[in-house]
């Protein structure tokens, strides 16, 4: 028995061992396969967390790695699964992931450049895939002559935008106009930024582009000008019992212009002060001789001082001390840059010994007439003086009389005098021995000026006058501004063109009259002050006098219905000329339609002044030199020609010291003749009409002046 036992014990050891083996092995296998699914679970989260991927969900089943989460876009969901491929096999990746439904599409900005010069036309920017592009460029093509347009636009298949087609329509209008200029078109919204070839060209493209603007458009211009050449460079600086003031300034540079203000105020100018930017500056340090000056002016505490070009003539009244006036004439000879001349004067007090009385008067009306009266040395010299007016204003009426006692040079005064007078379209000049005077009104801001530089030029230095020019707008030509009859030509076409009716055999306005009264508030925001008439028309149908009231009762009402759009009308009249002044036949219905409207008309060619002149710019000094003897001068009594740009003097022109002690070198200021000598040189091309020699005919607009 016991042996038998002994026989089956080892086969049940066998087993049990066997079994015990392979539990063991299970559970390594399976810790080990946990661990790998942890291991993997973590790389992969870190990879994502690392990344921003934070909405991913990683989970693991044996080596498989499933990703679950919703990703915000397509891009982020494409980014988990290359991180997690990072950190295990990318074969192991399971992507369950989702994608967040897109939103709505958010139009483009739509825009357009038009760039235009010389060379042609460019198109840049997004637009409208409904956009006919081939239409725009035809019409480019037509209507600019351009040399080419190149099309660099791009669509995008949008709806088209609020105010797209009609700022698009407006830009391509505006690119006719200037043929220098960047033209940005947005929905509702235009920016031009041209350049003109003048002042007055800028004026008128301003003006054009306000006339075709349509409504809810907003436009935006940044239109420039070249600097005007200022020919001859002038700045002229004045301190006396009224103040510190510039008479006329001009600078070369920005930063020499903020120094020329910075010295005056530090002079005593309470404002700022204006100061023209320009070319034709005699030298680069011109802002250093015109500070100079001024504090010359400004040591002195009265005086004046005028640059003319690289002239400086500096005057001080009789009550400055000769000493105060030598010091301070030295210190600016030291600190004017080497090409400037200086010429000082110290006025002395009136002598009674002065050439007996003479005075010379000169008035210009508004419709040009010219009259003349006063003092003329001699009937060779009236001549003289009559024939230079004749050249320059279209009607003369001249009283002059011989008088052999006048100072010297008393003729090229008159003749300065006239040529300032010139300049105005209205006013009057006063010629003394002693004071030149203008006063008047022009249509150019820089009147005043321009007439100190031509007497200037005309007199050279140590004239005295006295400006006093007002500016009137209605004469600037470089505003554009529209004259009564072209008013009243905009104001008919608005009405030609416009859907306003009225009711049947009423002067009740029909429809809705807010289209048309927009167009004529953009007419009269620039002619409300003519005197303008709304007639009314009618067919002739009804009575007379039953049309005779519906007419001036239509008219009534658009007057009172502009009136009621906040147009100023105060200056406009309504009238009813009913079925009296037909421009169609009545026979027909079209002709009918025609003969019922409301029709402008001018009352008078001159504005009515609501409001008075600006007060006038004033001007006193005295002239400065012209340029220089080598450069070619005006014929002294022929038409003034625009005076050409200064030249640059050479490098062997020397600055000449005052007094005794200047050096040889003889500058600008030595070289001049004196008044008396200037007359001389008129007198000898002036020849004594014979009985052989007949004097032209005058003009016919010249037929009715007195004989001189």
């Amino acid at each position: 028995m016991a042996s038998s036992r002994r026989r089956i014990l080892p086969p049940v050891a066998t087993i049990l061992a066997l079994s015990a083996a392979g539990g063991l092995c299970w559970l390594g296998a399976d810790a080990a396969a946990r661990y790998l699914e942890d291991r993997s679970r973590q790389d992969v989260e870190q990879a994502l967390a690392a990344s921003g991927q934070d909405w991913v969900t990683v989970a693991t089943d044996g080596l498989q790695v499933r990703l679950t989460g919703t990703a915000p876009t397509e891009v982020d969901r494409f980014r988990a699964v290359t991180q997690a491929g990072g950190a295990v096999d990318p074969s192991r990746i399971l992507d369950h992931m989702t994608v967040a439904s897109a939103e709505a599409r958010t139009p483009p900005e739509f825009k357009v450049e038009l760039l235009r010069n010389d060379q042609g036309i460019s198109l840049i920017g997004l637009v409208p895939a409904s956009t006919d592009r081939a239409g725009l460029l035809r019409g480019l093509r037509s209507e600019t002559a351009a040399p080419s347009v190149t099309d660099l636009l791009e669509t995008a298949d949008y709806a088209v935008p609020q105010g797209w087609d009609d700022a698009l329509r407006y830009g391509l209008r505006a690119v006719q106009m200037a043929p220098r200029a960047k033209i940005s078109i947005q929905p509702g919204s235009v920016s031009v930024s041209a350049l003109a070839d003048s002042r007055d060209d800028k004026g008128r493209l301003e003006a054009a582009l306000r006339r075709g603007l349509p409504p809810g458009v907003t436009l935006v211009t940044d239109i420039s000008a070249p600097r005007p050449v200022i020919a001859p460079f002038t700045l002229r600086f004045v301190r006396d019992k009224d103040g510190a003031r510039f008479e006329a300034c001009a600078a070369d540079t920005d930063e020499g212009r903020d120094r020329i203000v910075a010295a005056a105020q530090a002079a005593g100018v309470a404002q700022v002060p204006a100061c023209t930017l320009g070319l034709g500056s005699p030298s680069p340090d011109w802002s250093d001789a015109a500070v100079a000056a001024i504090g010359a002016v400004a040591e002195l505490g009265r005086g004046a001082v005028t640059l003319s070009d690289a002239d400086v003539a500096l005057t001080a009244p009789p009550s400055v001390e000769q000493p105060a006036f030598d010091a301070a004439v030295a210190r600016l000879q030291q600190a004017l840059p080497p090409v400037f001349s200086l010429q000082a004067t110290l006025e002395q007090a009136p002598d009674a010994t002065t050439p007996g009385p003479a005075e010379f008067t000169a008035t210009l009306s508004e419709a040009q007439v010219l009259a003349m009266r006063g003092a003329i040395s001699d009937s060779r010299m009236a001549e003289t003086v009559d024939s230079l007016a004749r050249a320059r204003f279209p009607s003369v009426q001249a009283d002059l009389t011989d008088n052999s006692q006048v100072p010297p040079g008393w003729t090229v005064r008159v003749i300065g005098a006239i040529e300032a007078l010139d300049i105005l379209q209205t006013g009057s000049v006063q010629v003394t021995p002693d004071l030149i005077r203008v006063t008047g009104t022009s249509g150019d801001p820089g009147a005043a000026e321009s007439a100190a530089a031509r007497l200037s030029e005309r007199l050279g230095p140590g004239a005295a006058y006295e400006l006093s020019i007002r500016y009137d707008r209605r004469l600037d030509a470089s505003l554009n501004l529209p004259d009564g009859a072209e008013c009243v030509r905009q104001l008919n076409i608005v009405m030609s063109e416009s859907e306003i009716g009225f009711e049947p055999s009423k002067s009740a306005i029909a429809g809705d009259p807010a289209p048309t009264l927009d167009r004529l508030a953009s007419v009269m925001a620039e002619c409300a002050d003519f005197q303008i008439e709304a007639g009314g028309h009618t067919d002739s149908q009804g009575s007379e006098g039953f049309n005779a009231d519906l007419s001036r009762g239509r008219a009534q009402a658009l007057v009172a219905a502009m009136a009621g759009a906040g147009i100023d009308v105060a200056n406009m009249t309504a009238r009813g000329y009913g079925e009296s002044q037909p421009i169609a036949t009545n026979e027909t219905e079209e002709g009918r339609e025609e003969n019922r409207r409301i029709e402008f008309r001018l009352l008078s060619d001159y504005p009515v002044r609501s409001a008075p002149l600006p007060p006038p710019v004033t001007l006193a000094g005295v002239t400065a030199e012209p340029a220089p003897a080598d450069q070619p001068q005006a014929d002294p009594i022929g038409p003034m020609q625009p005076p050409a740009p200064p030249q640059m003097f050479g490098p062997q022109m020397r600055r000449v010291t005052a007094g005794p002690t200047a050096p040889a070198t003889v500058g600008a200021s030595e070289v001049f003749q004196t008044l008396d000598e200037r007359e001389e040189n008129i007198r000898l091309p002036v020849q004594t009409p014979t009985p052989d020699t007949p004097r032209p005919s005058p003009r016919p607009d010249e037929a009715s002046a007195p004989a001189d």
